[in-house]
């Protein structure tokens, strides 16, 4: 009996002995200290910009090259294996994800690959034009009165590119001149006008008494696209209002605030007020963007207490954060024919992102809140109590009967049209804080959502 108990003993300890040594072994499989970076990434020879701090990896590559079907190198640490099968074509007409392990760690990268715009450059001796490669365009405003027929401008285009008609062939500038760009089996054109009158139909108002000292960032990045679209376009002071500023001569007035949530002391002064509500009584139109949406009310474009019921978003400098999970979009089903939303970038009928996931947010919004607020209800009563025209909701909302931040009122006895578009995805400017991204990809459709509104208001 004692020699059977000694031996169920040693075979406890075997056990033990033999369990320990399993247990460790796993243990030295299990590596931390594996490397996951990538050293270097390139796409037909040209090296990539890595961020690896986001992980975002961006290649610019000439025009004319087919992005649907590149093979990309990538030098990766010893040990490291990826998702993406570098042996392969790949379709870049998207951002194409990826993930490089390494032992038990991993590390995931996105990258996007843009095309170099064709157009470097057009000019008339000394004079440059302002070119805005998402729309196409380029402008170049000349001395008054210079005769616009038989006008030779310098086109210099990247290499290898074919322009049509050829640089420095007289042209007549009366009216927009199309160069077409041309590169293998790839073709682009661009829109020329050229200006000879310093008389503009277009304008910017704002807080900072010139353009050039604008220190808000968000406006100051949509003041940049403004005047490279609008070339001819005034910068307008509240201060100037203050003293006379005519403005007859313009016919749309564009006013982006992003600073606080609540209108500036200067924007509600009584020259001020009536000097815009005589500009748009004559048929001038307004924009009013992020916190300016809030004008509205101010200039009696909605009945007293109807403007803006849930605004927010005003913190102190620094606050915000970062919205990892999903993209921000807006919803404007049911209006998919309207001039606003023409040319953007959706991914399901009636539907935009305006701001990518990764991205900085304020979260500046100064929209009407229906279902709980306000009396509204819905959509049918928002319209009945304040005479506009809602436009856009929430990415949910698909009968815009929850938010309004989208709105307009059409021009009625003579006043002009106002335009407001008041979501907090709506944002110029990504903030470069706790290492958000700098690169919202869905920009392109808040350009595209401004100039539509923009032009549809000078109509």
């Amino acid at each position: 009996m004692k020699l059977k108990q000694i031996l169920k003993a040693f075979l406890a300890f075997a056990a033990v002995l033999i369990f320990m040594g399993c247990k460790k072994d796993k243990n030295n499989d299990f590596k931390l200290d594996s490397q996951v970076q990538l050293l270097s990434y390139s796409i037909n020879g040209i090296a990539a910009t890595i961020d690896q701090k986001t992980g975002t990896i961006s290649v610019n590559v000439p025009f004319g090259t087919d992005i649907s079907s590149l093979t990309p190198k990538a030098q990766m640490p010893d040990g490291a294996t990826s998702s993406m099968n570098f042996d392969k074509p790949i379709n870049f007409t998207g951002a194409v994800d990826f993930r490089v392990v390494n032992g038990n760690l991993f590390k995931d990268y996105s990258t996007t690959v843009k095309i170099i715009p064709p157009l470097k450059s057009v000019s008339v001796g000394s004079l440059k034009a302002s070119i805005n490669h998402d729309n196409r365009t380029a402008t170049l405003i000349l001395p008054d009165g210079t005769d616009l027929v038989g006008i030779k401008p310098v086109i210099e285009a990247e290499p290898d590119v074919v322009v049509s008609p050829l640089s420095g062939t007289a042209q007549d500038f009366t009216q927009p001149v199309t160069y077409t760009f041309t590169k293998g089996n790839f073709t682009t054109s661009y829109q020329v006008t050229f200006i000879s009158n310093s008389v503009s139909e277009y304008a910017f108002l704002g807080t900072a008494s010139s353009r050039s000292t604008i220190t808000n960032p968000d406006e100051k990045a949509a003041s940049d696209w403004f005047f490279a679209t609008y070339p001819t376009a005034d910068y307008i002071s509240f201060g100037a209002l203050e003293t006379g500023k005519r403005l007859s001569n313009y016919k749309v007035i564009w006013w982006h605030y992003d600073s606080t949530q609540d209108l500036p002391a200067q924007a509600t002064s009584a020259a001020v007020i009536n000097a815009l509500k005589a500009y748009r009584n004559g048929g001038g139109t307004l924009l009013l963007t992020s916190m300016a949406g809030r004008y509205v009310e101010a200039l009696g474009v909605v009945p007293a207490g109807k403007g803006p019921n849930n605004v927010f978003g005003d913190f102190a400098l620094g606050a915000g954060f970062i919205e990892n999970g999903s993209d921000w979009g807006i919803s404007f089903k049911g209006k998919e024919s309207h001039p606003l939303f023409q040319g953007l970038e959706t991914y399901e009928t009636g539907k935009a992102n305006l701001l990518q996931k990764g991205t900085f947010r304020l979260n500046h919004t100064a929209w009407w809140f229906l279902p709980d607020w306000g009396g509204y209800m819905n959509g049918a009563g928002w319209r009945q109590q304040t005479g506009g025209i809602n436009l856009a909701s929430e990415a949910w909302d698909d009968n815009l009967d929850g938010r309004v931040g989208i709105a307009e009122w059409p021009q009625t006895n003579g006043s002009g049209n106002v335009v407001v578009i008041t979501f907090g995805a709506y944002d110029w400017y990504s903030e470069p804080q706790n290492g958000a991204s700098t690169n919202n990809r869905f920009i392109t459709n808040i350009r595209r959502l401004t100039k539509n509104a923009i032009d549809y208001l000078k109509k």
